[in-house]
């Protein structure tokens, strides 16, 4: 299957310190693929290289065989690649459909598009995608609420529509998991099979095995900046040096 995206030779250093070296992967299209590894690992950091908050050092970007390496993180989108932060980035004190309509400016081209009047609209069409992708995921009682308000599962998911609201092609997720109990983790899962079942590609770190193994097809493992393995879940549970990782060579 070929890659939607693809990491080239990909280097990153904060003056002297090296903390991303000679990473190569493929994301094969239409699939889940997790970015997993030891805490310090560089995993953020990669995400952080493909989306475009911070430029490479060397190495090559390409999104749908296009070389978005020095491409403007916001035009990204635009080109089919979002994300969400591991940190809820929403508005508390807005509710949850103005969240929802303040990421959608993320898909505008330029300054002056942010003054677009959607508010004019009672029905704009920004408003009816919105509230359109609350009720695909049973959320449409929570579309008036204020978003501080709200159980942190619930602003979870609602992060992650914002980042779907830009009909992306492939999602990155920083931790989706992350403090959710097992009621959540398992509307986490039905979420994303929905935006699977749409054929939208998913690159996902998480330290949640279980939710890994049950959730992605491949499997890239990094230490230090560099990846060690690559595979099934099966195939990186198995290997040496993903155990010696984790576990310390002695414990492996």
């Amino acid at each position: 299957m070929r890659p939607v995206l693809s990491i080239q030779n990909l280097y990153k250093s904060f003056g002297g310190l090296q903390v991303v070296r000679n990473l190569s992967f493929d994301v094969p299209e239409g699939k889940a693929t997790a970015l997993i590894g030891p805490n310090g690992a560089g995993k953020t950091t990669v995400f952080n290289l493909i989306s475009g908050v911070y430029p490479v050092t060397s190495g090559c970007v390409r999104l749908r065989d296009q070389d978005i390496t020095d491409l403007q993180s916001n035009r990204r989108i635009g080109r089919g690649l979002a994300r969400s932060f591991q940190n809820i980035r929403l508005m508390p004190r807005l509710s949850v459909v103005d969240n929802l309509l303040v990421g959608q400016h993320a898909t505008l081209s330029g300054p002056l598009d942010l003054l677009y009047p959607f508010r004019l609209f009672k029905r704009h069409e920004w408003t009816q995608a919105a509230e359109a992708e609350l009720a695909n995921h049973g959320l449409t009682k929570y579309a008036h609420e204020e978003v501080g308000s709200l159980p942190y599962g619930i602003r979870k998911r609602v992060d992650l529509i914002r980042a779907t609201l830009a009909s992306p092609s492939v999602l990155m997720l920083d931790e989706p998991a992350a403090g959710l109990n097992a009621s959540e983790t398992q509307e986490l899962k039905m979420h994303l099979e929905v935006l699977r079942n749409r054929g939208m590609t998913l690159l996902i770190i998480e330290h949640d095995m279980h939710f890994i193994q049950s959730v992605c097809e491949k499997v890239v493992v990094l230490n230090f900046g560099g990846k060690i393995a690559e595979g099934t879940f099966d195939d990186v549970r198995s290997d040496q040096q993903v155990r010696e990782a984790y576990l310390g060579a002695e414990a492996a």
